[in-house]
């Protein structure tokens, strides 16, 4: 696949965004060069100096290691324009101004590269019109670029062109942006702030106009909006505090001066609730300032009431009622809250009318395809459904029709009709608008297929949308085998795949039997196996629920044949003859952890979250995770030349013994769990193509498996050295009694047990101490209160 070169970045603006592109640009290793003005006092790169050190104290990070801030080069329009001709893409990302906008482009028009592409980030200003202050040899190359806030961590990210951009120009940049970047793309057209905060901002201000119709508090609407309805688990006002009020307040006042009642017929409700502007005059701009709708004193969370304009208790939860109408069928959750009588229901009916109709007024004017909308608003807003993927599951005309009645009984926000594909023709001939042949284009008056790009050749099974045609990992290739926990299939007869079933993808014995026979089979007919399961986690851990009954009827013989048997495993997958590769994808803690680590190759998604964490549950790493820290501790000192062997070990034991979890697949490196060697993969749909091809490589390289060899341990003196710190740490109030224990039980067995420092072990033997620190904790009271409260809440218990 030949791919855009892009060998450096210039991001134009420090401020929020502009920083945390340039720190997303870092995460996935492209040189990056951060501009802004000169400061007036002090250092000329003050300001960006000061923008880059925010970056490692932001939460959520937006650098995977908070230590890569220095990988970004700092610069000033001043001293440095001529650094801008060394960059491939140039991303203009200063405050939302068309004015400024419009001068800078000015200044650095003749610094740019003539192969280089320069790209607008904003939320809504009209491309076309930016571009008319480029010279004519860059318009072809400019296009507009929208990141959403926080741009490591939110998905989607909106191309728009202008009438003299280039069509090789957007494919160039698509595939860099969905490749390298890792994001979901959706191309918009020039309208108004483009597609998702046209149809999102819209949404919610809809919901504050039905809010206030039905006198409901913002807890319980968020209760209502968030995870209930399919949506982020922050609801409305949650969501808003977090983009921030004052950014929410821009892109409605874009809105307002961009859009009239001749423009768009729901023009009237864009007015900026009054709630809005008695919380921007206090201040109160959300998250960033620690007030909002919401605001935390101490642990408790209080929400605003505008009625007083006073913080008052919060935490109130919606009727149950509805918690089980928006659990039924689609068509069946629509008919019961359109005929609810309970003002949660009516609301619940509006918004979700209002969305429908918004979503088909303006599909022709604000984008090429229903495609685009669903996307959007799945990736923008956190949507388990778009609004149109909702619609067509509910019956699409049957919704048609009461949102029709609904708009002439003058119900809806606005009496603009529904459009007449919506009844007639390919639409509902079809019963919706996303069919096999492709999604509807109401302009062109057809279905029309996924943009092909060879970047997309990459997504073995990209995220489809309900009634789309496509592969589905469940159903692809050919199965050698699957029953309730595991599926072993390959789609090339060169590589096989064991694709996880259960819960969270937990590792039951039952598993472990389906693992060792993909290695049996691997072994035989194939170049190597994959561990992928599709979709996330890759796996949360060990099936300790699984197990229980066993240990209740059996006692902890039990316990120590299903660990016995999950080391064995573990093992059986590091000396398999050809290369297992594990593709990770979102959580991989404790037997998950364990699982990637005795793999001869990892590929991790970025958003990967990695870590032993049996701690949290009373419990030492027990399928071999212990061992490979000393293990690894050995190997890394016998390639240096201080041969201190507990100066190799401190970090490994420190991460089992406070369950340190890598917040990133590059903070997982940092923590020992990947290695350099290890691959990391921006977009979470290539994990599988890649990795594949990774396990093609080890093979045609002539992969042979590690011998077995004994190693070096600390010892004694080693465990002694740590105990000590242990014991200060429990002394100073630092850790319970019972961390304490596990924490001494840790420290014994990565140093070796009762042995002199240096003594050479096997993993086995360290296998073996392992399961009995294992056994011994899961037959304590303080542990199985912790194991109890975990299943039960799903929350660590401290005790």
């Amino acid at each position: 696949m030949s791919r855009f070169q892009v060998k450096k970045v210039a991001v134009l603006g420090a401020g929020v965004m502009g920083a945390q592109i340039a720190a997303h640009l870092v995460n996935v290793k492209v040189p990056v060069v951060l501009f802004d003005l000169p400061a007036k006092d002090g250092p000329k790169n003050g300001i960006v100096a000061k923008a880059v050190e925010a970056l490692k104290k932001q939460k959520p990070p937006p650098l995977g290691v908070a230590d890569d801030a220095v990988l970004i080069q700092q610069a000033n329009y001043e001293e440095d324009l001529a650094l801008l001709g060394e960059c491939d893409l140039v991303i203009e990302a200063i405050a939302e101004r068309m004015d400024w906008k419009l001068d800078l482009y000015k200044k650095i028009a003749a610094h740019i590269a003539p192969h280089a592409i320069v790209a607008s980030n904003t939320s809504g200003l009209s491309i076309t019109k930016l571009s008319e202050a480029l010279p004519e040899s860059i318009k072809p190359r400019f296009c507009g670029i929208h990141f959403f806030n926080p741009p490591r961590y939110m998905f989607l990210v909106e191309l728009i062109a202008t009438p003299t951009t280039q069509p090789a120009i957007l494919d160039d940049l698509e595939s860099f942006v969905t490749s390298g970047l890792g994001k979901g793309v959706v191309r918009a057209k020039d309208t108004p702030n483009f597609i998702a905060n046209r149809v999102g901002i819209s949404g919610m201000l809809g919901t504050m106009r039905e809010v206030e119709k039905f006198s409901l508090s913002y807890d319980v609407v968020d209760d209502l909006t968030g995870k209930k309805l399919g949506r982020a688990s922050s609801g409305t006002f949650r969501t808003a505090d977090v983009v921030g009020l004052d950014t929410m307040a821009h892109v409605i006042k874009t809105l307002q001066d961009t859009l009239s009642e001749e423009t768009d017929p729901f023009y009237p409700s864009f007015a900026t609730p009054a709630v809005l502007t008695k919380l921007l005059a206090k201040g109160y701009l959300g998250q960033k300032s620690k007030a909002g709708f919401y605001k935390k004193v101490g642990r408790d969370i209080l929400r605003f009431e505008a009625e007083s304009e006073e913080y008052v208790p919060g935490g109130q939860k919606a009727d149950e009622v509805y918690g089980r109408m928006l659990r039924k069928p689609a068509g069946e959750r629509l008919q019961l809250l359109r005929n609810a009588t309970g003002a949660q229901g009516q609301f619940l009916w509006s918004i979700l009318r209002n969305g429908f109709h918004y979503a088909a007024v303006h599909l022709a004017t604000i984008a090429d395809t229903a495609r685009d909308v669903d996307q959007a608003m799945r990736w923008g807003f956190g949507m388990k459904q778009g609004p149109f993927e909702l619609w067509q599951e509910a019956g699409w005309l049957q919704v048609a029709q009461w949102v029709q009645q609904d708009i002439a009984a003058g119900k809806a926000l606005s009496k603009a009709p529904l459009p007449d594909w919506v009844f007639k023709g390919p639409v509902a001939d079809a019963g919706g608008v996303h069919t096999e042949q492709g999604s509807w284009n109401p302009t062109s008056g057809k279905f029309e297929p996924r943009r092909v790009l060879p970047v997309y050749e990459r997504q073995l099974f990209p995220e489809l949308l309900r009634g789309e045609a496509g592969p589905r990992f469940q159903a692809a290739g050919t199965t050698l085998h699957e029953d309730r926990n595991i599926r072993l299939w390959t789609l090339d007869d060169q590589v096989l795949i064991a694709s996880l079933k259960t819960k969270m993808h937990t590792i039951s014995p039952e598993v472990c039997e389906g693992l060792q026979q993909a290695v049996e089979l691997a072994e035989k007919d194939y170049q190597g196996l994959v561990v992928w399961s599709g979709d996330e986690p890759f796996s949360a851990g060990a099936d300790l629920e699984s197990t229980l009954p066993a240990f209740i009827a059996v006692g902890v013989a039990a316990i120590e044949d299903a660990e016995g048997f999950m080391q064995q495993t573990m093992l059986r997958l590091r000396y398999a003859s050809v290369p297992v590769v594990s593709a990770i994808r979102g959580l991989a803690l404790g037997g998950g952890c364990e699982l990637a680590l005795y793999s001869a190759r990892r590929v991790a998604a970025m958003e990967s979250y990695m870590g032993l964490v049996e701690v949290g549950v009373g419990l030492v790493p027990g399928a071999g995770g212990l061992a490979y820290i000393a293990r690894r501790a050995a190997e890394n000192a016998a390639t240096s030349t201080d041969k201190d062997l507990l100066k190799f070990l401190t970090e490994g034991f420190t991460a089992a013994a406070m369950a340190k979890v890598g917040t990133s697949a590059l903070e997982s490196r940092k923590l020992g769990y990947l290695l350099d060697s290890d691959i990391i993969v921006p977009h979470k749909d290539e994990l599988l193509y890649v990795a594949v091809q990774q396990a093609k490589s080890l093979y045609d390289a002539g992969y042979r498996p590690p011998h077995r060899r004994q190693f070096p341990v600390a010892g004694r003196s080693g465990k002694a050295t740590i105990q000590g710190q242990l014991v200060n740490m429990r002394d100073g109030g630092f850790i319970s009694g019972h961390d304490f224990r596990i924490a001494s039980m840790i420290a014994n067995v990565v140093t070796g047990g009762d042995v002199d420092a240096n003594t050479l072990v096997s993993e086995e033997y360290l296998m073996t101490l392992e399961r009995r620190a294992f056994c011994e904790l899961v037959q304590h009271p303080k542990t199985q209160e912790r194991i109890l409260g975990m299943l039960s809440t799903g929350k660590p218990v401290r005790n």
